[in-house]
């Protein structure tokens, strides 16, 4: 076979540049320091990761008919705080009804350590402090103390060809852990996507869900997310949450039981080369302000329309999605310094950042226990007026019944109601009232299908099937 004559240039400089005289077991004595190094790093990592377990509903194979089916899955989970926080993917715990977590040191104190059959883990129960959809990310707590923990690096650091480790339980395997490299970072699947990903070539396996992506000094720079793939495996193409959005998300989730997104009221797009030369500009790259929101924090701070953003609190802004997600992690209330260009001029202009007004997740402040609770479908629901809906972009009609929150305790569903959802009738009943949407629900039994009105966040109004339990 004939080899590309870039790959045989390359190889040829490879073996000059070794020294053909050096003893071979100088080399030897390299591996041996490497492959130690990677030990070293896998023993002090091992500690904090979990195989986290839950028990719950899912839907029935195509095989076994329609409907839904207890069962149990299986991800993974790292521990990021020494009193039993631990993050991991949304997905691996939505539908749970039960979530345990297997640590990794022994579950009987004293036991043997030298087999190469390692013993019984601990096994704990685990409790959802919360979850963040847009990022696939959920953090659990457990009841320990001084437990071993793993701290976060710079996400942002990362660079293409970076070692990285990915450790979990893929297929069940618990504390397997794989080797590979960073193949690109700050990657989107899809364009109109908010969330970004660092791409990773480190084989990982459905089970991984959840688990760290780790750098070279043991620290956390991704949490492994999805894979692509024909075959159902690893194809080497896996994309793990980066750090720095990791980071954010929890301590957020921890602080606030919900994660708050920054803004200041504007629409940033990325200029693009029709762009450049129809506006006229000198770059064919970068950030535009191509609308300031009346009344929002931009427009109070003096932005314009047509400004380009050169950078956000002196970091270089090259796309409107890099400006979107380091303008959210921003904390609420606080100023950020942005550097812009209009015209000839170069301005540094300073705005307060507020939260963002679409995100369905600020309604959980709006709600309590005792009067906003629909038991039966587990979610906490807000009456709709006007002044609600005008907080609710995505609406056109101040009628119905917006789910605020997901209830405590009550199974994490991507198909079920969720935060911002509207609910109009249940069974042909309108639901106008709390008190309606709780009379319809209770004339229910179990096993009924319920058949719900409702619309989500930024699409039309839809008719759903489900059965009531």
């Amino acid at each position: 076979m004939r080899m590309p004559r870039r790959l045989l240039t390359l190889l040829c400089v490879f073996t000059i540049a070794v020294p053909l005289a050096q003893p071979a077991s100088l080399h030897g004595q390299s591996l041996t320091d490497l492959s130690r190094s990677f030990q070293a790093l896998t023993e002090q990592t091992v500690p904090g990761i979990v195989q986290v377990f839950t028990v719950g509903y899912g839907a029935l194979s195509p095989r076994q008919g329609a409907g839904l089916a207890i069962g149990e899955r299986t991800g993974s989970g790292v521990m990021v705080s020494p009193d039993g926080y631990i993050v991991t993917n949304a997905h691996v715990v939505e539908g749970a009804r039960r979530i345990d977590v297997l640590m990794s040191e022994p579950a009987v104190e004293g036991a043997g350590t030298t087999s190469i059959l390692k013993p019984v883990g601990l096994r704990l129960s685990a409790t959802i402090v919360g979850v963040d959809v847009e990022t696939d990310l959920a953090v659990l707590k457990v009841d320990v103390t001084d437990h071993a923990y793993l701290e976060f690096g710079d996400s942002d650091e990362l660079r293409a060809g970076q070692i990285v480790l990915a450790f979990g339980a893929p297929l069940g395997l618990q504390n397997s852990v794989t080797m590979g490299v960073v193949s690109a970072v700050g990657r989107q699947l899809n364009p109109d996507d908010r969330m970004v990903y660092i791409q990773t070539d480190a084989p990982v396996n459905p089970g991984n869900s959840g688990g760290p992506l780790v750098n070279t000094v043991g620290q956390v720079v991704g949490i492994n997310t999805l894979i692509l793939s024909q075959s159902g495996g690893s194809e080497g193409l896996g994309f793990a949450a980066p750090s720095n959005i990791v980071r954010y998300v929890s301590d957020e989730i921890r602080d606030h039981g919900r994660v708050r997104r920054g803004q200041i009221g504007v629409f940033a797009q990325t200029i693009t080369p029709t762009m450049a030369e129809g506006l006229r500009l000198i770059n064919e790259w970068g950030v535009i302000v191509a609308d300031v929101f009346q009344g929002g924090a931009g427009q109070r701070a003096g932005l314009q329309p047509g400004d380009i953003v050169v950078s956000l609190n002196g970091k270089p802004m090259e796309n409107g999605r890099q400006f979107d997600v380091n303008l959210y992690r921003k904390p609420i209330g606080q100023p950020v310094s942005l550097e812009v260009r209009r015209g000839l001029e170069r301005l540094t202009i300073s705005v307060t950042v507020s939260e963002r007004t679409d995100d369905p997740s600020r309604l959980a402040d709006m709600v309590n226990q005792d009067e906003n609770l629909i038991e039966q479908l587990g979610v906490l629901v807000i009456k709709l007026d006007r002044t609600l809906a005008s907080a609710l972009p995505w609406l056109r009609d101040p009628v119905g019944l917006v789910v605020a929150a997901q209830a405590p305790g009550a199974p994490q569903r991507r198909d079920g109601l969720m935060p911002g959802d509207v609910i109009y009738s249940l069974n042909g009943q309108e639901a106008r009232t709390i008190g309606a949407l709780r009379s319809a629900v209770g004339a229910l039994r179990s096993g009924d299908a319920a058949r719900s009105e409702e619309r989500r966040v930024g699409k039309e109004c839809r008719s759903r099937w489900s059965p009531y339990h």
